[in-house]
């Protein structure tokens, strides 16, 4: 009889305190000799990363993973059903992409997905407990900085290059002096005094 193994995925969101832009969430499936794999290759909690070594380990997760998705949610979203909701939709969305659900997910911090159906584990600090949750960080975290730059060209005076959508003195300033665009999170910047 041939062992079927438990279907696991971490899951982790990047950009929830950002006045710009989308919140992401990524979900990745290793096995244990990808987990084996990706730290030998110097996975661990994305915070820790440097820019370059994140960079360097999006195509090793990707080819070293069962499966992995990415979601997100917009801010537009996010100022009509809150951050949290909007988190937990792109944490949705990131883990409906998957051909079969996972028969567990392990979510990063101590908030469970409400609407998800099956079971669930929450973990504080779970990319330095979970290689799968450290690998959704990175992911998460390398594709929303990866469209924040692009779209730094179109919005160039937030710094946006380099705050990556955050509430940094330049970017603040900046909303006060220039207004705010479409994809600002009107929500979050009701309090600055914006044009």
């Amino acid at each position: 009889m041939e062992d079927i193994k438990s279907l696991i995925a971490g899951v982790d969101e990047v950009g929830k305190g950002c006045l710009f832009g989308p919140v992401f969430a990524a979900a990745v499936i290793l096995s244990k000799e990808n987990e084996i794999e990706l730290l030998n290759q110097g996975l661990k909690d994305s915070k820790k990363l440097s820019h370059r070594q994140r960079h360097n380990l999006v195509p090793l997760i990707k080819t070293n993973s069962i499966a992995w998705t990415i979601g997100q949610a917009s801010a537009r979203e996010i100022d009509v059903i809150g951050i949290r909701d909007a988190t937990e939709k792109a944490m949705l969305r990131a883990l409906e992409k998957f051909s079969s659900p996972p028969d567990l997910i392990l979510v990063d911090g101590i908030l469970p997905i409400r609407l998800w159906p099956g079971k669930q584990k929450t973990q504080v600090r779970g990319e330095s407990h979970f290689a799968s949750i450290a690998a959704a960080s990175v992911l998460a975290k390398e594709t929303r900085d990866e469209l924040i730059k692009r779209l730094a060209r179109k919005y160039n005076c937030y710094g946006l290059e380099k705050n990556k959508g955050y509430g940094t003195e330049i970017h603040r300033t900046n909303l006060i002096k220039e207004g705010a665009t479409k994809l600002h999170r009107k929500s979050f910047i009701s309090r600055l005094e914006i044009n």
